[in-house]
């Protein structure tokens, strides 16, 4: 089991007089680099030409280049899309780099799977907010945090582990916990709980919850709310008092057929492709995949997106939701 770092081992000293870029300003570069900069820290955003630098000036930040950020950066962290990280950090980073300088990801992904050669010279560590950009701003803003995890792939100066705490003290990671890891254990398992249940999994039975009420002859809308809208409230449960705890503060109705139904859905031929699943991610097989589908202009992930959108689920779901406002 993963115990917490203890707060005693954590300096934030050992980022006073650094300057840090955060490189990509999306929710998640956003949120660190605002979090970053009321916790007292000297913060410049990196980024390429477009919106999210227009705001990142309104914000009231200095702005460059990601090749000047990466030029005068003694800390920079790379908040940069997946499938696009490694062309970047090849093209505009490493030619760089300097001795001394920290590299850190909120994600391993570039790393684990990327095709970046990185010099010996760096620092090279993660540190990832478990959390969505905006809930890692909007915990700071109420003096809380997001659990944080910090792990290590490259030490040169014995201190990179020290650099990945203090940064992830400067986001009020350590207001929660903040529980070590390694860049594979990361990015294997960020992707898997994508894949296999938050976005795959979750989505997929909703749907084919709704499909099944609706062949039956029952109401789309009746079926959208019992299949999707009512998901929030067991997801608020879950996370708030886990799944046993989730259980009492149902119905026994709903408890007792949830626990026989589930049993069931859930067979042995699910956890066999779940296997699959996470086989494909270790291999780097979907990583091999998802760069290539985003190297050749993207066409299949953009169909897909655009046949889910027409799905009767999407089409009911937008009437109701505009008439909940």
């Amino acid at each position: 089991m993963n115990l917490p770092f203890e707060s005693e081992s954590i300096d934030p000293s050992v980022l006073t007089g650094r300057k840090i870029a955060v490189l990509g300003y999306g929710n998640q570069g956003r949120a660190q680099a605002l979090n970053l900069r009321d916790s007292g820290l000297d913060v410049v955003v990196g980024g390429r030409p477009g919106n999210s630098i227009e705001r990142a000036i309104e914000d009231g930040f200095v702005t460059l280049t990601l090749r000047e950020a990466a030029e005068v950066a003694d800390v920079m962290m790379i908040t940069l899309p997946d499938q696009h990280a490694s062309g970047l950090i090849n093209r505009e980073i490493v030619p760089v780099l300097r001795v001394g300088q920290t590299v850190l990801f909120s994600h391993g992904y570039a790393v684990v799977f990327g095709d970046v050669e990185w010099p010996a010279f760096v620092d090279i560590a993660l540190v990832a907010p478990k959390g969505a950009g905006y809930g890692v701003r909007a915990a700071y803003e109420r003096n809380s945090g997001v659990p944080g995890l910090v792990g290590v792939w490259q030490d040169v100066s014995g201190r990179a582990q020290a650099t990945a705490l203090a940064y992830a003290w400067g986001l009020g990671c350590h207001r929660q916990f903040i529980l070590p890891t390694t860049f594979r254990e990361e990015t294997v398992c960020d992707l898997f709980g994508e894949q296999a249940v938050l976005c795959g999994g979750i989505p997929a039975l909703i749907a084919a919850g709704f499909n099944t009420l609706v062949e039956a002859g029952y109401s789309p809308e009746v079926a959208y709310f019992e299949c999707l809208h009512e998901t929030k409230l067991i997801v608020d449960l879950l996370v708030a008092k886990g799944i046993s705890g989730m259980r009492e503060a149902i119905s026994d109705t709903a408890a007792y057929g949830g626990l026989r139904t589930g049993m069931n859905l859930v067979d042995e031929r699910v956890q066999t492709n779940l296997k699959s699943v996470l086989q494909r991610i270790e291999s780097g097989e979907f990583a091999h995949e998802w760069n290539s589908e985003a190297g050749s202009g993207g066409n299949r992930y953009f169909e897909l997106r655009s046949a889910e959108a027409r799905t009767p689920i999407e089409k009911v779901g937008k009437e109701i939701r505009h008439r909940l406002k």
